[in-house]
């Protein structure tokens, strides 16, 4: 086929010993049928870039012809595999790649191939940069949500084991003070607080080894509290109550030991207040009964008009199957489908269909203890098994 040959390789001496490659676009006179109508500088690039790559060149013109390419292509990760092989054959420093790196990565936010790179790089350090973190501050700055920004983060925290790390924890909670629904921040922090122990007992599980998960409890009350001060500020937000159930089953905690704070956010205005009953009232009327003060607390939720989540009632609803009040659980179920989450209606009466199965084997085996379970043997005197 014609070769377009590009004055900037072409004309220039530094490449007049280099015999270009041109694209094989297979058998057959004529060009292909469907060809891909790349420019005459990326064709010319690429011709020359096959030609020293078959001669396993390691230069500088390699190394300059490969950023040449990326700023045309940033996608061509046989590229990026090329330029990073150069870099290690030649001992490069690494920090002068990283800040070439770091323009290409502001134009080229989506691009996996970056971030891989940088990894790559990464990896022959014995510890990050002093700027790893201002730089990544900035990336972040311009797409907080970024999917390949986040995970070569986690990469980088788990390789140079910076769980621990003040310096990312601060990081993350600036992140949620500036977006309190970036469910990619909230990740994360799951990931500084309890990643370190759920990979170390993924490796022991592949080992063969016993997996005690030790928990630490203090922590746990720290980012509940963290948690609910988040919901607090955003009731709606899911990523927070998310984050609250994910920590009481990491801890093994009762998810009902959060009913009081959940059925705040389906109050009433006001509500009961001791505070005004008489004086002369009876003492035999404060302790009446838990009955009594359950009636008080049912009147004071109002899952018509007083939600403020359908969050909360989603984990209301939970935590009322959970502790046996089935009724309870099947109205909050039945008021998330018809009035706070319509387009789910069809999962909340799935749920909803769950209880009443739940329901219904309660009552098998209820029956089957009150009745026991008669054992009549062929030709023989039926047995009463209590």
């Amino acid at each position: 086929m014609a070769y377009n040959h590009h004055p900037s390789y072409s004309d220039n001496p530094l490449w007049s010993d280099i015999t270009p490659i041109p694209l094989d676009e297979g058998p057959g006179p004529g060009p292909a049928l469907a060809s891909i109508a790349y420019s005459p500088r990326y064709s010319t690039a690429m011709s020359y870039l096959r030609a020293v790559m078959a001669s396993n060149e390691y230069s500088e013109r390699a190394l300059s012809l490969t950023g040449d390419v990326i700023s045309m292509n940033p996608a061509h990760y046989t590229v990026w595999l090329y330029r990073a092989k150069i870099i290690r054959e030649m001992g490069k420093e690494i920090h002068e790649e990283l800040a070439w790196l770091e323009g290409v990565s502001r134009k080229s936010l989506k691009n996996y191939q970056i971030w891989h790179h940088r990894q790559t790089l990464m990896s022959s350090l014995p510890s990050p940069p002093a700027t790893e973190a201002e730089f990544l501050t900035k990336i972040l700055s311009l797409d907080s949500k970024n999917y390949h920004v986040w995970t070569y983060r986690q990469w980088l925290v788990s390789h140079f084991n910076l769980f621990d790390s003040p310096t990312e924890l601060a990081a993350v909670e600036t992140l949620l003070r500036e977006d309190v629904r970036n469910n990619s921040a909230w990740n994360h922090r799951w990931f500084l607080c309890f990643g370190k122990d759920e990979l170390e007992s993924g490796q022991r599980a592949k080992g063969g080894g016993g997996v005690v998960v030790v928990v630490d409890e203090d922590l746990v009350d720290r980012e509940v509290a963290f948690a609910q001060d988040k919901i607090l500020l955003a009731p709606q937000n899911q990523s927070p109550w998310n984050y609250l159930r994910g920590l009481y089953r990491k801890a093994g905690r009762s998810l009902a030991d959060l009913r009081s704070f959940a059925e705040q956010f389906a109050a009433t205005q006001g509500g009961h207040d001791d505070d005004d009953d008489d004086d002369d009232d009876n003492d035999d009327e404060h302790e009446a009964a838990p009955v009594e003060r359950e009636r008080e607390r049912e009147q004071e939720l109002d899952l018509e008009e007083g939600v403020r989540s359908s969050h909360a009632l989603d984990l209301l609803a939970d935590i009322y199957a959970a502790i046996g009040e089935r009724e309870k659980a099947r109205k909050v179920l039945e008021v998330l489908g018809r009035r706070w989450d319509p387009v789910r209606k069809g999962y909340w009466d799935y749920k909803a269909g769950l209880l009443l199965d739940d329901e219904d084997e309660d009552e098998e085996k209820k029956e089957e203890e009150e009745k026991g379970i008669k054992a009549v043997p062929e030709g023989g005197q039926g047995v009463a098994v209590a």
